[in-house]
């Protein structure tokens, strides 16, 4: 997919990015671009020397979901149809892209430099850093095409906007722009314009990949699995992963960097 659709690749300070670089279509995902942001995930969770990923899009739209050509539910209603193909192409499609990005062990940061529609907006929201500007728009049409919020909307979004927010804007297709975004808690930061969203966002992604990579990606699962877990679960999965964060070598760079009065240097390992 790189240079066509879809660009991946590792910058020297260990951030791995994921362009979507089909900007004439709005960078609506096609099949082959779906699958190879699984693939690219996949990798950089492989890989070593890459310690935070960094989501954005090409042109002046973040992702306008899936192309409707590449879609199984455009396919409703026209003979030999079967619906079960839909939960499918669900499972192994963008649900797939949705659990590989909330359960990556490393940091990630989404420039949304656009529109980021549906499965789009959630692409971006799966990720733990939502960077936007002022004409950065989330939208849902689910409800006006007749279909059920998909690509883990119904999870993500009554845990980011709470439960009524997130009824509006999945069953009335309400919006959310700019700084509205973050003060829905959509999004982490709204930069000055679309001129420096990258730069920001790339500083952002650079900062958490110089970080103890292990510890943040320990704190980000025990973070996330807190919805579904009660105190004394939490409690108990916190001990455990502070025991694997003292096995890590950055735990005592981290040490002594704070007793030396230095700014620590960590090796993710």
């Amino acid at each position: 997919m790189n240079g066509t659709e879809l660009r991946v690749e590792r910058d020297v300070d260990g951030v791995g990015r994921i362009v979507l670089d089909r900007p004439e279509a709005k960078n609506a995902l096609t099949i082959g671009m779906r699958d190879g942001i699984i693939d690219a995930i996949r990798e950089f969770r492989a890989d070593p020397k890459v310690r935070a990923v960094l989501l954005t899009g090409e042109g002046d739209a973040f992702c306008a979901g899936m192309d409707l050509s590449a879609s199984t539910v455009a396919q409703a209603g026209r003979p030999g149809f079967n619906p079960r193909t839909t939960s499918e192409a669900l499972r192994a499609g963008v649900q797939t892209f949705i659990r590989e990005l909330w359960e990556l062990d490393k940091p990630t940061v989404a420039a949304v430099n656009g529109a980021a529609v549906g499965p789009g907006a959630h692409l971006a929201l799966a990720c733990d850093f939502v960077m936007v500007h002022p004409r950065s728009r989330f939208m849902w049409s689910f409800g006006k095409w007749g279909l059920v919020a998909d690509a883990g909307g119904a999870y993500l979004l009554p845990r980011l906007v709470g439960l009524p927010k997130a009824k509006a804007m999945v069953m009335l297709g309400e919006s959310a722009t700019g700084a509205e975004a973050v003060d829905l808690g959509l999004a982490y930061k709204c930069v000055e314009s679309a001129d420096v969203l990258l730069s920001e966002s790339v500083a952002l992604a650079r900062t958490l990949a110089a970080g103890p990579t292990r510890a943040l990606g320990l704190s980000k699962r025990l973070l996330n699995s807190s919805f579904e877990s009660d105190l004394s679960s939490s409690l108990e999965l916190e001990g455990h992963f502070q025991s694997l964060a003292t096995a890590s070598p950055d735990l005592v760079e981290g040490m002594a960097a704070f007793r030396e009065k230095r700014d620590a240097k960590f090796t993710g390992e």
